[in-house]
């Protein structure tokens, strides 16, 4: 069996050795390059092409950010980013990265980390990201997180009449990105709420709705146990660590066991909202590793509420949608950039500034 070959960017010599001497020592993966700057990192991704990039996002010459971006446009590779920022700019820097194709986030080590917990996490991110196919990502498909204007959605479908209350839309690996594209092209303000689950784990989903709501018209918040379901115009996000229900006009955040391995969890969300809604919610599932949400979706098709699969060709990670398609619970398939005039073509006009 083919050993995983890893380039390690970091620029503490403390924290690296100690990433290169965890990896190593796991029979099954290869230590084949370090770099201390995003600058070295890049060159040492051309030379080497090494399976997977463990990454830092503060780091001299050259940050993470930056890097990432030329990485995904250039010379396409999977990368795990290993970071300690948890205060709000930081945090934001790692979502952009997570936008512009980095796979996924691991808290650095710390001195406390005596159980060995931290290393077995970071040997089992490090080849579960090594076994994603990644494809060239360039900034610009995202419209530059802002500097680009976002495409308009296509003309309304003519569909029966019926008053939709509720669009639900689940995301993991490729996600921060994904929800950003269909975000933008969605009208704001929008008639109903928006609901959303995507799984980024604590502590670095923090500022992830904050961040968000930066990256579109819409408003953009992590739900609050309690708060009565608003009207248009709202999107609500599950936090961190928490599922989301709602549950008679109202949100409620539980700390119930986790599906799948997830909490907060997609298909507690959708399954809460078929019970509430009927067929008056739009379910749709994108991007993501594993099975969170088909189920879900099943249930708001099952309702009668239209459901949407994000297609494989633009998925990240071709899992979460694959289930649903498995489980009959995708009405429509469709590439990324077609979802959101779907959704518009469903609901009334709307329009005007936020």
């Amino acid at each position: 069996m083919s050993l995983t070959r890893v380039l390690v960017v970091e620029d503490s010599l403390t924290v690296r050795r100690r990433l290169c001497e965890v990896l190593a020592a796991d029979s099954g993966i290869e230590v084949v390059g370090e770099a201390e700057d995003g600058k070295s990192g890049i060159e040492r991704c051309r030379e080497l092409r090494p399976d997977v990039i463990t990454l830092d996002m503060m780091l001299p010459v050259m940050s993470g950010l930056a890097a990432t971006e030329y990485i995904m446009a250039h010379c396409p590779t999977p990368i795990l980013i290993v970071s300690s920022s948890t205060n709000r700019g930081e945090l934001f820097k790692t979502y952009d990265a997570l936008a512009a194709g980095a796979l996924d986030v691991l808290e650095k080590p710390r001195g406390d980390d005596i159980d060995h917990g931290w290393e077995e996490r970071l040997i089992a991110r490090v080849k579960l990201v090594s076994r994603i196919k990644v494809i060239t990502h360039p900034r610009a498909r995202l419209g530059a997180l802002g500097q680009a204007p976002s495409a308009s959605p296509g003309p309304r479908a003519k569909v029966a009449a019926r008053a939709f209350r509720a669009l639900a839309l689940g995301a993991s690996t490729g996600g921060p990105g994904a929800l950003v594209e269909v975000l933008r092209a969605l009208p704001a303000p929008f008639p109903v709420p928006i609901f959303i689950v995507i799984h980024i784990g604590e502590p670095f989903g923090a500022a992830f709705a904050e961040w968000l709501d930066g990256q579109t018209t819409h408003r953009v918040s992590y739900a609050r146990d309690g708060e009565p379901v608003p009207g248009g115009s709202r999107v609500l996000m599950a936090p961190p660590g928490r599922h989301l229900v709602v549950r008679e006009g109202r949100l409620q955040l539980t700390s119930d066991p986790e599906r799948h391995s997830c909490r907060p969890s997609v298909d507690v969300l959708f399954e809460s909202l078929a019970r509430e809604y009927g067929a008056g919610v739009m379910g749709v599932l994108l991007t993501g590793m594993g099975r969170d949400g088909g189920a879900g979706l099943l249930e708001i098709r099952r309702a009668g509420g239209p459901t949407i699969a994000q297609d494989e060709a633009t998925s990240v990670v071709y899992g979460m949608p694959r289930e649903a398609v498995l489980l009959g619970a995708a009405e429509r398939v469709l590439p990324l950039g077609e979802i959101a005039g779907a959704v518009t073509g469903l609901v009334p006009a709307a329009g005007g500034a936020r």
